[in-house]
């Protein structure tokens, strides 16, 4: 099991009441795996992938990430756990502005201390790959929403997570560019790395082994 939630409970005070983000969610996701997360906004789609991807924490519930026990764990284990492991794919593409589209990719390889050498040439496979070598020296300003999507796809797969985490991956994208991210994740699905999206496209969904629902920040 490459992960597995038990009663997973996460909610805010508001106005001495508990909102709940979610509600006892139980899930276990097997290596490999393609699932699709789905349900109307604020159903807590978003906030269960952030904490899959331990960016947020939760109130009650139980945490096992490859043998790991996530809720136990101090923030910089968890930290390290997540950058060694976990590609994110943000709507909101979070690239850093005041690097270049060459250096916003490097970043997760400079964290797990790959040698310059090979650095260079996964940046160069990743570049080729989403057709984006004449914008390397761009910065994330300088590019359409579309391209600045691409580039945060690219990012989040150049270290080869085991466990990619995609929140609404085609938000931003054309019908065309959004077709060929999806046969890329299922492609990379295909060698094996285990993808979580979240979607409100039925057609992206169907790329996926198997769809989660919720509502209210259940399972149903």
């Amino acid at each position: 099991m490459l992960l597995e939630l038990n009663n997973i409970f996460k909610w805010v005070q508001q106005g001495g009441q508990r909102v709940f983000l979610l509600k006892d969610i139980n899930l276990k996701v097997a290596e490999g795996e393609f699932i699709s997360v789905m349900g109307p906004s604020g159903s807590g789609k978003s906030t269960l992938l952030n904490v899959i991807g331990m960016l947020d924490g939760f109130n009650e519930g139980e945490y096992h990430f490859m043998d790991e026990s996530v809720h136990t764990l101090r923030e910089k284990h968890r930290a390290e756990l997540y950058k060694q492991y976990i590609g994110f794919v943000f709507q909101a593409y979070h690239l850093i502005d005041e690097l270049t589209v060459y250096e916003n990719l490097e970043m997760p390889l400079l964290y797990k201390k790959i040698k310059g050498s090979e650095r260079k040439a996964m940046v160069a496979d990743m570049l080729d790959r989403f057709n984006i070598v004449g914008k390397k020296d761009l910065f994330p300003t300088q590019l359409s929403g579309g391209q600045q999507q691409l580039v945060g796809v690219a990012r989040a797969l150049i270290s080869k997570p085991k466990l990619i985490l995609a929140d609404e991956p085609t938000g931003n994208l054309n019908s065309k560019q959004g077709q060929d991210i999806m046969e890329l994740f299922k492609q990379l699905n295909n060698e094996g790395v285990t993808i979580i999206q979240v979607t409100h496209s039925e057609k992206n969904a169907e790329y996926g082994s198997r769809i989660i629902q919720l509502l209210d920040g259940r399972k149903v």
